[in-house]
């Protein structure tokens, strides 16, 4: 009989400090990332950053409370967070167009460009 152990990293418990995201994984092995990886977490409080469940038998973390998700595979590869641009309003439709010198000198489109050639061979 033989049996496949997972090589899959699985996270049995995390512990999120001031400075760290540390993941304890299935076979004793320990990662961390730096807390900045995560601006949610880093702007949680202490009682937001302990209020997580495991998520996909053990394939990452989430944090109910800031709506964060974290992955085994990301904190292995260090692939952090990215933070959102700014929380402004998009600008409102025509505003580039408000921005741009205008155009000096508009192209007929083809078939106007057709009828104008065909009106100067009749005319001569």
């Amino acid at each position: 009989m033989n049996i496949v152990a997972s090589t899959e990293p699985r996270i049995q418990d995390v512990r999120v400090t001031d400075d760290e995201i540390i993941a304890h994984l299935a076979g004793g092995r320990v990662i961390s990332v730096p807390l900045a990886w995560s601006w949610r977490l880093s702007e949680a409080t202490p009682q937001e950053r302990a209020h997580f469940r495991l998520i996909g038998s053990g394939q990452g973390v989430h944090w109910p409370d800031v709506d964060e998700d974290i992955s085994v595979e990301g904190m292995l590869h260090g692939v952090p967070a990215p933070r959102p641009r700014s929380m402004s309003p998009p600008p409102r439709a025509g505003a580039v167009r408000d921005q741009e010198p205008p155009n000096k000198r508009i192209q007929p489109t083809r078939g106007k460009r057709r009828a104008q050639a065909r009106g100067r061979a009749a005319r001569g």
